[in-house]
């Protein structure tokens, strides 16, 4: 609430001055601990809330480096403090998700949002249960994936959904590309504005992730890529673990098809892309 305060009045600010601007701003919730006002949690029952299903055998199901961030803690929670761990966090979502309509407010009212570039994004998923794992690090979708909003004055695509695979690296040449001025050349990704502009545009490029771990006092890398359809990912170059899971049928990521031979073809496709940078 103080940031979207501040950041409302420095757009009042800029308002006056009649000049380019960028501001970023950044909110702490949902972040730990999960505080917010009680009307939010009101939004939420937790009776119900539904828990996700733990397969009885989970660890054989996933390589050992995967799952390496579970806690005893976490493990040990009964269901009544998990519901209420999920309760605390969508309400602190939703109470940051309040805080950035007070700023599309203030956007509207001061005359800026029909020439001002909206970003919104976060910087990691966050786990809550899946595979009795908790908060981030993992290369998982829950972890790995985040939420993504682009809104351009007077674009056409406007809040329609894009289903291609992208990487946060890529915003700085996509705003600059929106905006016509030239990107930093050592600035790595891609520019998005075919996509902003078009959503079902062709995408030949996939979203790669990384994660560390530090087993028995090894500290090695895990290394994941994203396509539309696919989650490939290997554990200290495949000598910790490989996996391959096919979202348009799985979309959890709870059946591991890297070892199975009928997907080999994809496997090395997928390997291919992974050591290739995505591209």
């Amino acid at each position: 609430g103080i940031g979207a305060a501040a950041a409302v009045r420095m757009l009042e600010d800029r308002a006056k001055e009649d000049k380019p601007f960028y501001l970023a701003v950044g909110f702490y919730r949902p972040h730990t601990p999960y505080i917010a006002p009680k009307k939010y949690y009101d939004m939420y029952s937790r009776d119900k809330i539904v828990l996700p299903a733990i397969p009885p055998n989970l660890k054989d199901l996933f390589p050992a480096p995967a799952l390496a961030t579970q806690k005893p803690a976490q493990l040990a929670m009964s269901d009544d403090l998990r519901r209420a761990a999920i309760q605390a966090y969508s309400a602190s979502t939703t109470f940051m998700d309040a805080q950035v309509g007070l700023l599309l407010d203030a956007l509207d009212r001061l005359k800026l949002a029909d020439n001002t570039i909206v970003v919104f994004h976060g910087d990691h998923g966050y786990h809550l249960g899946e595979k009795d794992l908790w908060q981030k690090m993992s290369i998982f979708e829950e972890s790995a994936r985040v939420p993504l909003i682009v809104s351009v004055p007077g674009n056409g695509a406007n809040g329609k959904r894009c289903a291609r695979p992208v990487e946060l690296v890529s915003l700085h040449k996509t705003l600059t590309d929106l905006c016509g001025i030239g990107a930093d050349s050592k600035t790595e990704g891609h520019s998005m504005r075919p996509l902003v502009e078009k959503p079902r545009a062709n995408w030949d490029h996939a979203a790669l992730s990384q994660v560390t771990r530090n087993v028995d006092k090894k500290e090695f890398m895990g290394r994941s890529v994203r396509t539309e359809r696919w989650r490939y990912t290997e554990w200290d170059e495949g000598r910790a673990g490989v996996e391959l899971y096919d979202h348009d049928i799985d979309p959890q990521e709870m059946t591991n098809l890297a070892n199975d031979s009928a997907h080999k073809k994809t496997v090395e496709k997928m390997r291919t892309l992974l050591h290739d940078g995505g591209k």
